[in-house]
């Protein structure tokens, strides 16, 4: 149903070049906001892209472009496209869907696509039941009425599927409400309360913890209302000195106890309480961490240590320190020790970065591994509208497969008088898929004239 002319305003809404023209927006500026990293510190966009053009990406919102005024008008305006649209046209199918297919004019039969007509030497009302027999052997519920020249049957399946479009219409609805729900900037420019939704980050170190991360773009501490620590960052690399995955081992604390654990790694989120924590980056740290074991004696001792300082080991008399290191960019591969008991000369030795090695002192046997510490980079959201985006791609499956795999199909049977009998003339139409349907309907004809 086209909008009337003088209503300039619905048609431009419901015009299907403007549903185009935002679909070719919100695709080439999505791929704009995957080119360009989000929600980075400013010195980044700074040092890549240079002075001018960070200050063009911050006045138009590109480094945080998902949360943007303009990409959410933008959302908001596909929104009521896809609504009056649908408004306008709905009505048109829920006549198709309710027109009675027993009012059906005779010549309207003679132009359906399928039409065939079969000849019985039986008069029309037994004519009539054994074609109302046949559709109900193939699962068709037909009606029938009195026609002026005899009778005519009616049967149709899947009315409903032509709705399936408006259910993808619909669903489309449900995830551009999620992402509204979801929208920091929805929630603290409409909603007045900034901590609805968020999206913040966290740079944690080992063996520390936090009760709040930091907002992107504005910086605003938000407060998460738990505490998160850090019990390991463990990093594996590739022979060049690349990263190849890395992972974190954290605590979630609840009034100072713990109540769960968990590995975060990429892929692998956290959820504690609605707020989402993601592996998003690491922070090679400038010190070490040292664990030593002595035997026969069972004593262990784990310390941090910065390069170039002495630490001492009381119970056991040990002072030790790192007194070089041998770095592949960010990457310390090995360390060299200074390691001395108080008995003989200071042993001084390379250990690579993470393995064990041993140390044969006159005191004892010492096991020593040094390690370098880290900090992880967490990505913390809280979004109440993922559920609503979860639920809205589910309800696109089910409306896509509606549209593409589902059809409205239509039978007639016009039942008349001939001169030896009855002459049946089957007329049939579908919406979609009708090389099918046509086959099926040849089969049901043929089925009849078979047993005639």
């Amino acid at each position: 149903m086209t909008p009337p002319a003088n209503q300039p305003v619905r048609s431009f809404f419901a015009s299907v070049q403007l549903a185009l023209l935002l679909l070719f927006l919100l695709a080439a500026t999505s791929i704009i906001g995957t080119i360009i990293p989000q929600n980075s510190p400013p010195s980044f966009y700074i040092e890549k892209y240079g002075a001018q053009t960070a200050r063009l990406f911050q006045l138009l919102d590109i480094t945080d472009m998902y949360n943007s005024w303009w990409f959410l008008a933008l959302l908001t305006l596909f929104a009521v496209n896809l609504v009056v649209c649908s408004l306008e046209r709905i009505p048109g199918v829920i006549r198709t869907v309710r027109r009675d297919g027993l009012q059906t004019a005779p010549d309207q039969l003679d132009r359906q696509p399928c039409r065939q007509a079969v000849d019985l030497a039986a008069p029309v009302a037994e004519a009539s039941q054994r074609a109302a027999a046949l559709l109900r052997a193939h699962g068709w519920k037909p009606r029938e009425a009195a026609t002026a020249d005899g009778r005519l049957l009616f049967a149709e399946r899947g009315p409903w599927t032509r709705f399936g479009v408006y259910v993808v219409h619909l669903s489309i609805l449900v995830i551009l409400a999620g992402a509204l729900v979801g929208s920091s900037t929805v929630a603290s420019r409409l909603l007045r309360n900034p901590d609805f939704a968020f999206k913040g980050s966290v740079m944690l170190p080992e063996g520390e913890s936090t009760g709040h991360i930091l907002a992107f773009k504005s910086g605003r501490r938000v407060d998460l209302g738990f505490t998160l620590r850090c019990d390991a960052f463990a990093i594996e690399y590739y022979d060049n000195g690349m990263p190849k995955t890395y992972r974190s081992s954290v605590t979630v604390l609840e009034d100072g106890k713990p109540v769960r654990t968990a590995e975060i790694e990429v892929n692998r989120p956290l959820t504690h309480r609605g707020v989402t924590f993601y592996q998003s980056s690491y922070q090679a740290g400038r010190e070490y961490v040292v664990s030593l074991t002595k035997q026969p004696d069972n004593l262990s001792h784990t310390a941090v240590v910065p390069p170039a300082r002495e630490i001492a080991w009381p119970e056991t008399g040990v002072r030790y320190g790192i007194i070089n290191r041998e770095n592949q960019g960010e990457v310390t591969r090995r360390l060299k020790i200074w390691f001395a008991d108080g008995q003989g000369e200071p042993a001084v030795f390379w250990v690579p970065a993470g393995e064990e090695t041993t140390v044969e002192r006159p005191t004892g046997t010492y096991r020593l591994q040094a390690r370098q510490l880290y900090a992880t980079g967490l990505q913390a959201t809280r979004d109440p509208g993922v559920w609503l985006v979860y639920g809205g791609c589910l309800l696109m499956l089910i409306g896509l497969y509606i549209a593409f795999f589902l059809s409205h199909r239509r039978l007639w049977v016009r039942v008349e008088p001939a001169a030896q009998g009855s002459r049946l003339l089957f007329a049939g139409t579908a919406n979609k898929n009708r090389v099918a349907f046509e086959k099926k309907f040849s089969d049901l004809v043929a089925e009849l004239d078979t047993h005639r």
